[in-house]
């Protein structure tokens, strides 16, 4: 596959593993950002990839965020450049038409945490620490933390997280509902592997469809999105993997997916 600046890409059969590598913390600099959402462009127009499982290099860090060294100056322009390249990199990503799912295998802060926040599914470790302490130095999550975190959480842990800078463990992770599953030390890439290959059992324009409207129902009320269920199910008959999904159950088989 393509090189991408911070990120190692390997492909495992219908999955697209990725790799934060960027040592020692695996932050986030302006051209890994540009490179994460080239790839997920990439991995899009990939008919053969249905799902993405993101990790971090080595045993300590998901992603610590943003690289700080590029605001020690106060520059506005630069302020304003990072910002827009988090948003476009991690919209990019939450708008995957597959499954992304993340394996937190260590700490996951500020836009760590926000590149977690944007995919579909979060597995982490028993030693992973999560948190948003952006304040602490001055600044605010601005990847999208303040928006996805309440979603997940609720108000009062968003703010617990944002503005009291309180960090979670993976057992208040999951008990909050900041992320799915918990598992053992370097166990999290296996588990979000596993899960991968669940997604790739599924119709994966199903999948995506169904994606498409969990997310709306995010956004807008009930009585818009019914109809809109509706419709996607409708639009399903016009592909391929309909019929196929439909025949293969009836004939007792396994479905054999074109993505069309």
């Amino acid at each position: 596959m393509k090189q991408y600046t911070n990120l190692h890409v390997e492909r495992r059969g219908h999955t697209a593993l990725v790799t934060i590598s960027n040592p020692p913390a695996n932050t986030w600099t302006r051209d890994g950002l540009m490179a994460l959402r080239e790839l997920v462009l990439d991995l899009d127009a990939d008919r053969e990839i249905y799902a993405l499982v993101l990790t971090g290099e080595g045993e300590k860090f998901f992603s610590a965020g943003a690289d700080l060294n590029q605001f020690k100056d106060g520059d506005a322009a630069v302020a304003a450049e990072a910002a827009r390249r988090f948003g476009e990199a991690f919209e990019t990503l939450a708008a995957f038409r597959g499954v992304a799912i993340a394996a937190i295998n260590g700490y996951a802060m500020g836009g760590g945490l926000e590149v977690a926040l944007a995919c579909d599914i979060r597995i982490a470790e028993e030693q992973a620490r999560l948190g948003l302490p952006e304040a602490r130095v001055g600044l605010l999550p601005c990847a999208g933390g303040t928006q996805r975190l309440p979603r997940l959480v609720g108000e009062g842990w968003a703010k617990r997280m944002i503005l009291c800078g309180e960090q979670v463990d993976a057992a208040t992770a999951l008990r909050i509902g900041l992320v799915e599953e918990v598992v053992g030390r370097g166990q999290a890439l296996q588990r979000a592997l596993e899960l991968a290959e669940q997604v790739g059992n599924q119709s994966p324009i199903a999948v995506s469809f169904c994606k498409q409207l969990i997310d709306a129902s995010q956004t807008r009320p009930m009585a818009d999105c019914l109809p809109l269920e509706r419709e996607r199910f409708v639009a399903l008959f016009d592909t391929q993997d309909q019929k196929e999904g439909v025949n293969a159950f009836l004939e007792k088989r396994k479905p054999v997916w074109k993505n069309r």
